[in-house]
């Protein structure tokens, strides 16, 4: 369900950026789009495996793209996708930052981590080997989903500024994160409970998370390993989260805890009678900003998502 959905989408999609349905589009003599973008920054990323670019080319469909002109779009699509290199560094310049949603093709989901992995690494080619090993219709998927966002204005060279959060320091020396509740679903289709914990602090993020527990790598489709020695502590009189704390053989907390909670608040009934069902719950950071609804999609394709299945303690 989930699939089709996102086939009607990426239809739609596909509908604004080429102006189908639309006579002014389709009849339109005129074929040159300005201004044509600078490209030049392609040359830049890694995802072309240093092999020449057809940065004119690129710059005149994305142009296209731009206008929703559908015939130029139709008759340079092609042309691009057999020049696989051009392909990489384009698509490369979205998914090197951004995130491929659920509305993306198969095929973009699957490589936009490795444009991740490439554009943190400096380069390694296995962004590129993996388009070139694409069929047709893969790169046609992944050229498609790329011209979505070019077509929208998402990609230029502020995409590749680093941009830093103004999050306040670290009291005491210690890390600070936040939680957010949500919930997934089991493969037999129940729902299962999770925090979510949102960097508040400067020193939070993945290697604080990383020196402090030993969770694993998630890529947020299988569920994590059990590991009672995390627990979740709940109030029932308040039904309210206490804290998110790890215990050692002796069964003492280790200090300090992971996060405590600063107030109580009731949890909502229908999430507290969820966590009293499963009594244990999913964890998994860290996200830079949990309300945006892409931060855990965001960082499980970039490779910076650890997570465990802890168990919950009702005092």
């Amino acid at each position: 369900m989930v699939s089709g959905h996102g086939k009607k989408q990426r239809a739609k999609q596909r509908a604004r950026r080429t102006g189908t349905g639309h006579a002014a589009a389709v009849t339109r003599t005129a074929h040159e789009h300005t201004p044509l973008p600078d490209m030049s920054h392609l040359s830049l990323l890694p995802h072309g495996g240093g092999q020449p670019l057809d940065l004119d080319l690129a710059a005149r469909l994305v142009a296209a793209a731009r206008s929703g002109c559908q015939p130029c779009q139709k008759s340079m699509t092609p042309v691009l996708r057999q020049h696989r290199p051009t392909l990489a560094a384009l698509a490369g310049a979205i998914y090197g930052t951004l995130p491929a949603g659920w509305i993306a093709s198969a095929a973009t989901r699957d490589w936009a981590p490795l444009a991740r992995a490439e554009k943190d690494s400096g380069g390694s080619r296995a962004a590129l080997a993996a388009v070139e090993a694409m069929t047709e219709e893969q790169a046609a998927d992944l050229l498609e989903d790329a011209l979505d966002h070019w077509a929208a204005g998402e990609a230029g060279p502020d995409l590749f500024q680093v941009i830093d959060l103004a999050l306040p320091k670290d009291p005491d020396g210690v890390a600070r994160y936040a939680v957010l509740l949500g919930r997934t679903v089991l493969p037999d289709g129940r729902a299962f409970p999770m925090l979510s914990l949102e960097c508040e602090t400067a020193g939070a993020g993945f290697e604080d998370l990383r020196r402090r527990t030993d969770w694993q790598d998630w890529n947020g489709r299988q569920m994590p390993k059990l590991d009672t020695t995390w627990c979740v502590r709940t109030d029932i009189a308040t039904r309210s989260l206490q804290c998110l704390v790890q215990v050692d053989a002796e069964g003492w907390d280790v200090e300090p805890h992971l996060w405590d909670a600063s107030e109580t608040i009731a949890l909502p009934e229908h999430w507290w009678d969820l966590l009293d069902r499963s009594q244990h719950i999913l964890v998994a950071g860290p996200l830079k900003d949990a309300a945006d609804e892409s931060a855990l999609s965001w960082a499980s394709d970039s490779g910076e998502l650890l997570a465990v299945v802890a168990r919950v303690s009702f005092t």
